[in-house]
């Protein structure tokens, strides 16, 4: 068995060095043996920095997916890159899109990608409701109301697409699988304001490409169990035991 902790949604880029010790310390006091981030860990010009010292002071494995705010202030591909290159050169930290299938014990497997919210779910193109994203990230600036819509697609079908690729392998190797994302693949755990996401902020916060995968998946491997991971609005570190 593994201890593995999960954290998602820190924002470090919000605290203090010292407050970060503080964080960092009361994650190693979970003895946890690896480390799933969930994305937002920063934006665009630190959550590279920052990914790399959680690796460096937790010293066990640390796998990451990237989420809507750590591209802010910058680019998708930019930040992407960076993600890819860290993950490279730094022996303990690891991109998940990069890794497809990780296994954690002879039953468990583990696969991730920050996914995107894909403006299919809720009020899908009819919602008009505008978020930070599409004012604070090049690939999303100064679109219209349709190109939005379209580019929000492809950002989820990208996800999807991965999902498609692996999960079924993973299925067939695996009894467990637990699925790192940031964005929620479902209606059900997409929350907001401490209850289901309204329809008019569905389509920003969920993506159904993703969940429509799962579903197909599990469809077809019903001995297996799936359990997926995505942001939170009250982070803060879980424990759980990979069997």
């Amino acid at each position: 068995m593994k201890r593995v902790a999960w954290l998602t949604d820190i924002h470090l880029e919000f605290l203090e060095s010292h407050e970060i010790n503080v964080f960092i310390n009361s994650l190693n006091e979970s003895k946890a043996d690896i480390f799933l981030v969930g994305g937002d860990t920063g934006v665009a010009s630190n959550c590279d920095i920052f990914l790399q010292r959680l690796s460096k002071e937790l010293r066990r494995p640390v796998y990451f997916v990237l989420g809507n705010h750590d591209f802010y202030h910058g680019s998708i591909r930019e930040v992407r890159t960076r993600a890819e290159q860290i993950s490279k050169f730094v022996p303990t930290l690891s991109w998940l899109p990069l890794e497809r299938i990780v296994k954690i014990t002879e039953t468990t497997c583990l696969l991730g990608h920050g996914s995107w919210a894909d403006g299919r779910l809720g009020n899908g193109s009819a919602s008009q409701e505008m978020l930070n994203d599409y004012y604070l990230i090049k690939e999303l600036t100064g679109l219209s109301h349709q190109q939005r819509f379209i580019e929000l697609a492809k950002l989820g079908d990208q996800a999807a697409d991965y999902f498609s690729d692996f999960l079924p392998q993973a299925c067939q190797q695996f009894e467990a699988i637990i699925v790192l994302t940031h964005v929620p693949p479902f209606r059900e755990s997409c929350f907001h304001q401490g209850r289901i996401s309204d329809d008019g902020f569905l389509p920003h916060f969920a993506c159904k490409a993703t969940g429509d995968v799962f579903r197909r998946a599990m469809g077809a491997h019903p001995e297996c169990k799936l359990t997926v991971f995505s942001w939170l609005e009250r982070p803060g570190p879980i424990v759980f035991i990979a069997p």
